[in-house]
This record gives C-alpha cells, sequence and structure tokens, in this order.
C-alpha cells in the first residue's frame, strides 16, 4: 500500500469514528506519515472530492488546518439532480426540501436562498446557469452527513 493510499484510510477511519467529519492539521498529519506536506495536499485534492462524496474547508500557514466533511447521500442526490440552469422557483424548492428533511439546517437555508434568489441575478441573461452554479456550491458546503 503506498503512502497515498495509507493517508486515504486513516482519515476514512477518522471521518468513520468522529461521525463524518473531521477536522485535522496539515503539518501534523505530514508528521505521522512521515512526509511533506505537499503529499498531504494530493491525497485531500485528489481523494477528498465532492464528487466522492465530501467536503474540505482548507487553511494554509501556521495555524492552518483541514475540515474534512462526509456528505450526506440524499444531498449528493439532490445537488446531482440539478441541471445547468436553475430557476428561482427551483433553487427555492431544493432549499426548502432539504431544509424539511434536515439535510441542512435553517440558517444554511437562508444564506442559500438569499444567494440564489439575489434580485441581481435577475439583471443577467445566465441567471440560470449562475444561479445553479452558486445553489450547488453552497450546498456541497451545507449538506453533510
Amino acid at each position: 500500500m503506498g503512502i497515498s493510499d495509507r493517508i486515504e484510510a486513516f482519515i476514512c477511519e477518522l471521518l468513520k469514528a468522529d461521525d463524518g467529519w473531521v477536522e485535522l492539521g496539515r503539518n501534523e498529519l505530514a508528521g505521522i506519515f512521515n512526509c511533506v506536506p505537499s503529499q498531504i495536499n494530493y491525497v485531500i485534492r485528489t481523494r477528498f472530492t465532492p464528487e466522492r462524496g465530501y467536503a474540505v474547508q482548507s487553511r494554509r500557514g501556521g495555524g492552518g488546518y483541514l475540515k474534512i466533511r462526509r456528505m450526506s447521500e440524499s444531498g449528493l442526490q439532490q445537488i446531482e439532480q440539478l441541471g445547468n440552469e436553475v430557476t428561482a422557483e427551483q433553487a427555492s424548492d431544493t432549499v426548502e426540501l432539504l431544509l424539511e428533511c434536515g439535510a441542512i439546517d435553517e440558517r444554511s437555508a437562508r444564506l442559500i436562498t438569499a444567494a440564489v434568489l439575489d434580485d441581481r441575478l435577475k439583471e443577467s441573461k445566465d441567471a440560470g446557469s449562475i444561479r445553479s452554479s452558486i445553489l450547488r456550491t453552497m450546498l456541497k458546503e451545507a449538506i453533510m452527513i
């Protein structure tokens, strides 16, 4: 098993033990595996992607961290069903559905709704595709197990 596989397996075990989310120090993790922090970056960038069901927040620097969260299946399915263009009504319905099933909390729902129903989007000829992009990005961050 290569180092990337070992790092991935280690993080996956932590995610299982910590209810689907974990916060790690990049340098500490590199120390555990006796590798450079860029190796950790590579594993995160290639194996913990939204397409594979993960949301990652990263901050570099001395106090840097990695937050990795496993997204819920219902949330992933909802995101995958979104088209390349989304109307304001579709966006609102999607957010409401995810709120009702508990995939997102009320605060997240309000923030997402404010972003995708912004009146300035009405002025754009590409409003549907912009709204879809914003909605996908925000939902990937908000929907967690």
